[in-house]
């Protein structure tokens, strides 16, 4: 999507990245009230919509950090679509089948749908990786934790208290070990795009 220019509503993702209070205060202002609304009319209550609305700032957050998202739409669109796909894929866990859709409040914008997708789908490999990463033995996890923290494998193995080349060769087994265990998932393959 970088071929795309950015939209002016990307002030929103970099006032996330910031952690800018008033530009956080400001998306829940201006774009809440419409998802409490849509979820109240889809078999939820306001706690379950601010759940959702607190859950999506968080996904567009790791994805704006981790990925460098680029806004390509109104912030509206991408918001309210993010929230709605989480809100029915809770209901769809919950069982219920009988999910009213408001179609007046559905996005036609397709950068929103796109840039929807991504995050979504990048929440999902995240979610993989994370519980894939939980399942590894204790010696894998700190070594990869303090190489994604520290960038030197020289200064990895001297907090490891381990030489140089074990650090390499450890890193590299747990890698592997890693990408077998979330390619070997049933949900590994539900991702691709």
């Amino acid at each position: 999507m970088s071929h795309k220019k950015n939209h002016e509503d990307q002030k929103y993702i970099d006032g996330l990245v910031q952690n800018n209070a008033f530009v956080i205060q400001t998306i829940y202002d201006k774009f809440a009230p419409k998802v409490i609304n849509y979820i109240k009319q889809n078999s939820g209550d306001v706690a379950n919509a601010k759940d959702v609305i607190q859950e999506t700032i968080i996904t567009i957050y790791h994805q704006a950090t981790e990925k460098g998202l680029q806004l390509t739409c109104p912030f509206d669109a991408y918001f309210f679509l993010l929230c709605k796909r989480k809100w029915l894929n809770q209901l769809k866990k919950r069982g219920k089948k009988e999910v009213t859709i408001n179609e007046e409040v559905l996005s036609k914008d397709d950068d929103a749908q796109e840039l929807a997708f991504e995050t979504s789908l990048f929440e999902q490999q995240h979610s993989l990786f994370k519980d894939m990463f939980q399942k590894l033995g204790q010696a894998c996890k700190d070594l990869l934790t303090a190489t994604f923290k520290i960038k030197s494998m020289e200064k990895v193995a001297e907090s490891l208290g381990v030489t140089y080349a074990y650090a390499r060769k450890k890193k590299s087994l747990c890698i592997g070990k890693l990408t077998k265990m979330v390619q070997e998932s049933p949900r590994y393959k539900n991702l691709k795009p």
